[in-house]
């Protein structure tokens, strides 16, 4: 007879030779702005060329490898026109931590401190910036996939790649796919247990960020999307660096582009037209 889905949390498994439960994160980020004129439009591609471009990708994909303890194999990585990026790379296991790991649902770091077993992984990053013919609100997605098998959740990465992007609105979905059997040969199918992604993220991650769950545990499906509360009108709009440069906006125009702005983050958050406020 197959075992629970879920392990007790008190205990420790033994398993039949590694751990060949497949952990897939998948982390979509939106980055939303607004332009007002065509030399903002040129600026915003110079930003996402910037911000968003292959190398810093792979910088960032660099440092989750070393977070999760894997050793980068391959890499490959694309710049592409007018903007967005991809990179895609292979890693490997490094020598196993048993006594590092765990899966608690609790934030794990926003830095360089968790090391853990991995048996195949890979990582890959791709862009979608959107393609707008003239100024108004433009949004750039960024999707991230993290699939390990072995001994940790790559949930426990989770807040430090929201720290290494600009993310208005996160999509994260995780699942936890096939089984791995115990000495006994009974199957399991999931070894941590787990009530909600958002048990993963950080204090002032749950402060900054309007949350929803969706999630399936029967099936070992969970989904988390964030929405941030406030942002500053300043840091959403191009050409503009802590002043407004040019003709300033008068107040009712500032309104009206935050206005514009909230509702374009309503509709991405809650995956449908206008559905309210975060």
């Amino acid at each position: 007879m197959s075992q629970p889905l879920a392990a007790p949390a008190a205990s420790k498994i033994s398993l039949h030779g590694f751990n060949n439960l497949t952990k897939s994160l998948s982390f979509n980020i939106y980055d939303v702005c607004y332009t007002r004129s065509a030399s903002d439009i040129q600026a915003y591609l110079d930003y996402i060329n910037e911000e968003y471009s292959a190398s810093r990708l792979a910088g960032i994909l660099r440092g989750l490898a070393r977070l999760i303890g894997a050793n980068v194999l391959h890499i490959s990585q694309a710049d592409f026109e007018p903007a967005g990026a991809g990179v895609t790379m292979l890693v490997s296991e490094e020598a196993p931590v048993p006594d590092g790991v765990n899966n608690s649902q609790t934030p794990g770091p926003a830095g360089r401190s968790a090391v853990a077993h991995l048996d195949k992984s890979h990582l890959t990053v791709h862009t979608y910036p959107e393609s707008r013919v003239g100024p108004g609100v433009h949004v750039f997605r960024a999707d991230i996939d993290v699939s390990t098998c072995g001994m940790i959740s790559p949930l426990k990465a989770l807040n430090f790649l929201i720290h290494s992007f600009h993310s208005d609105i996160v999509y994260i979905d995780y699942r936890v796919r096939g089984f791995t059997r115990d000495t006994g040969g009974d199957k399991i199918y999931m070894d941590h247990p787990i009530d909600s992604i958002r048990n993963y993220l950080d204090s002032d991650t749950r402060r900054a960020y309007a949350l929803i769950d969706r999630c399936l545990p029967e099936d070992n499906i969970f989904h988390t999307r964030l929405c941030v509360r406030e942002f500053q009108l300043d840091d959403y709009l191009f050409n503009v660096r802590g002043a407004w440069r040019g003709a300033a906006p008068r107040a009712e125009e500032k309104a009206e582009i935050k206005e514009h702005l909230r509702a374009e983050m309503d509709e991405i958050f809650h995956g449908r037209g206008n559905a309210g406020c975060c």
